[in-house]
């Protein structure tokens, strides 16, 4: 069959097979043919970086940071922008170049190394997207192991824009990337590749929670305002702590306000953010209710990473990208790692509008990462050990459009009384302004942050297993009932399994990328399972308990 595109990378694709005229996220065929194609030659660049390393030749950090945001610019819903995208494809192939002359065995290399970016640009990515590989087992497998890299990507990226490095983890990334075109490696060799592939998304994780928590402080018990002010206001959705800053620094003074949304939610929680007094709040719910949320904002937008909704014409002018973001037709602000960015324009646009239309007004309240849980410990260990809270879940993870993820309020709501819910990530739109009461002063919905601080609930875990002298994590009083959405969601869940967390059930439904086989072998090995009715996951969680 002929297809326009072929992409099936996140939870919402088309039929849960594919998109393949259009993306259900908005890009065209030929956005898609160029996210393939900065793909394949990212993979290339990795190849000659990996033999580079293996020779015992150092790689600049400059070359890393090409290659997680290129990496990060082909999350879904980051960016849609063909020319910016080709851009990155043209610098890529020439810092290849330059680097392809110090490879020693270069008649080693796989194809994408070399290819030197010639020919008709979209008939080459029509050779090298995901239907390339021919074998569906084998095409799984890359392919979730490509998703679990992007979103390892994803926060190594914020890391470097906090000056963190690690370079065993962009080694490995590197090497993991390359390996994707490496027709001699098995099923076998991939899924222990997989796994690998998890266990430096926990060291990634490590890395960003040692970045914010260093620049920022440790998030603390934060009430967030989710009214409105009467000043203009910037609304700062996505997830680059950095780039809120600058913002905040530079708003200063000019009676301008900001706001987050979305996943920027969590900022309110770090110590170093409220000595802002213009940082008003949170507006609004998770990314797909943008269109209404946007357009009664009435202020400019800036989008510094993913989970763009294609803008309607009302407000495309007011929507900025920076970072990794992108969509033809907004400015983009442009600024790397370490540069100062100029939002000058963004305040100057924000004085010109009206303030926000207020959408809803009250508080939430938030900052239950790991140091703040684990300050509590003593409460919440003598909580169980009472009988008070029988069982946490962990419902982290992504928020979307489809209506089955009503299925998480409705979870959420008919949880028994003594259950306590560990979240991060923007699923929490769907209970966190739902009254669920606490137990003996321990909230009932415990937010851990963003999805790059899913890290947190797995240190409450295994510090609530070293509590409790259990030998295996999955002994604890813990499920894992978590909604996914893209390639951030991945690699969370490879991270879990490298730290041998079985059971977990994933939806609202299973990814497209997993073949038969492969779903086969997670469900084997690990219990991976998809979602029933809400009655019958409680039934299956809690058994006959009310």
């Amino acid at each position: 069959m002929e297809y326009n595109m072929f992409c099936y990378q996140c939870q919402e694709t088309a039929g849960c097979t594919g998109c393949t005229r259009v993306g259900v996220c908005g890009k065209t065929a030929d956005v898609a043919a160029m996210q393939d194609l900065l793909v394949y030659v990212t993979k290339g660049l990795s190849a000659v970086t990996t033999a580079l390393r293996t020779q015992g030749t150092p790689v600049e950090e400059e070359v890393n940071h090409l290659i997680t945001l290129n990496l990060f610019t082909t999350i879904t819903n980051a960016n849609f922008d063909k020319e910016a995208i080709e851009e990155r494809i043209r610098s890529t192939l020439e810092v290849k170049a330059g680097l392809l002359p110090r490879v020693e065995k270069g008649e080693d290399l796989p194809e994408a190394a070399l290819w030197d970016g010639s020919g008709d640009w979209e008939e080459k990515a029509g050779t090298v997207g995901v239907l390339s590989t021919e074998n569906e087992d084998i095409r799984s497998l890359r392919e979730l192991i490509t998703y679990g890299l992007k979103g390892l990507s994803a926060y190594t990226k914020h890391a470097n824009a906090l000056l963190r490095e690690d370079e065993a983890v962009d080694a490995f990334l590197q090497r993991a990337l390359s390996a994707t075109l490496d027709d001699s490696l098995t099923a076998d060799d991939l899924v222990a590749l997989t796994l690998e592939t998890g266990k430096y998304g926990v060291q990634g994780m490590a890395l960003l929670d040692a970045a914010n928590t260093g620049a920022y402080g440790n998030p603390e018990i934060t009430k967030v305002n989710i009214g409105v002010g009467t000043n203009p206001g910037i609304l700062v959705s996505g997830h680059d702590l950095r780039d809120l800053e600058m913002l905040l620094e530079q708003t200063q003074g000019t009676g301008v306000d900001v706001y987050t949304h979305s996943e920027m939610l969590p900022a309110h929680y770090y110590p170093a953010f409220k000595k802002y007094p213009n940082f008003v709040g949170n507006y609004g719910n998770a990314w797909w209710k943008q269109k209404e949320e946007f357009e009664s904002f009435h202020g400019p937008i800036l989008m510094t990473t993913n989970c763009i909704v294609p803008p309607k014409e009302s407000y495309k002018d007011r929507l900025y990208t920076t970072g990794a973001a992108g969509f033809p037709g907004c400015k983009h602000i442009p600024g790397g790692v370490g540069e100062e960015k100029d939002f000058s324009a963004l305040i100057a646009h924000a004085k010109k509008c009206a303030p926000p239309e207020e959408i809803e007004r009250g508080e939430i309240v938030g900052g239950f990462a790991h140091a703040q849980v684990l300050s509590l410990a003593d409460k919440v260990v003598e909580a169980v050990k009472s009988g008070a809270i029988k069982k946490f879940v962990v419902m982290a993870g992504c928020d979307g459009r489809a209506r089955s993820r009503e299925y998480y309020t409705e979870f959420a709501k008919a949880l028994p009384q003594d259950a306590v819910i560990l979240t991060a990530g923007c699923a929490k739109y769907k209970y966190n302004k739902l009254p669920l009461g606490d137990i003996g002063g321990i909230p009932r919905v415990l937010d851990a942050g963003q999805c790059n601080d899913s890290y947190s609930l797995a240190v409450i875990a295994m510090k609530l297993q070293e509590v409790f002298g259990l030998a295996d994590i999955n002994d604890l009083p813990i499920v894992y009932n978590i909604a996914w959405y893209e390639q951030k969601a991945v690699i969370v869940l490879l991270a879990l399994l490298y730290l041998g967390v079985k059971n977990i059930h994933l939806g609202p439904t299973l990814p497209a990328f997993l073949s038969p086989n492969v779903a086969k072998v997670l469900v084997e090995n690990f219990g991976i399972a998809g979602i029933g009715t809400v009655e019958e996951d409680l039934a299956l969680f809690f058994g006959g308990h009310n």
